[in-house]
C-alpha cells in the first residue's frame, strides 16, 4: 500500500501545483481586467476576458473536485478499504486504479442501472 500511497500523494502534489498556477493565472486575468477600460466584450481579435476567467475557473473547479477525490482516495488507503468497490464490495482491477488512481468503483458498477 505504499506504493500506492506514493502514487496518490504525487497525484495531489502535482493537483496542488496545477491549482496554484491556474489560481495564479487568475488573479492575473482578474487585474488586467481591472486595469483596462478596453471593451473586450466586442473585440473580434480574440477570446474576451470574461470568456479566459470562466474558463480558468472552471479548470480551477476541476482541479479542487479533483483534489476532493485524491484526499478520498488517501483516506480509503488509511481504512484499508481502497481498490474496493463502493458499490458491490469486489476489487477494482488493478489496470483501472492504474489508470485513474480515484476510482470507487469497479469498472461493472457504473454502467448498471
Amino acid at each position: 500500500m505504499k506504493e500506492t500511497r506514493d502514487v496518490l500523494e504525487q497525484e495531489r502534489q502535482g493537483t496542488l501545483d496545477r491549482l496554484a498556477a491556474l489560481t495564479g493565472d487568475f488573479d492575473r486575468i482578474v487585474d488586467a481586467s481591472r486595469d483596462s477600460n478596453a471593451d473586450d466584450e466586442h473585440d473580434p481579435e480574440g477570446a474576451t476576458i470574461a470568456f479566459e476567467r470562466s474558463q480558468v475557473g472552471a479548470l480551477i473547479q476541476q482541479a479542487r473536485s479533483h483534489l476532493v477525490e485524491i484526499e478520498a482516495a488517501i483516506a480509503r488507503v488509511a481504512q484499508g478499504t481502497y481498490g474496493m468497490c463502493e458499490k458491490c464490495g469486489q476489487p477494482i482491477l488493478a489496470a483501472r486504479l492504474r489508470a485513474r488512481p480515484t476510482a470507487r468503483t469497479c469498472v461493472t458498477c457504473p454502467t448498471k442501472r
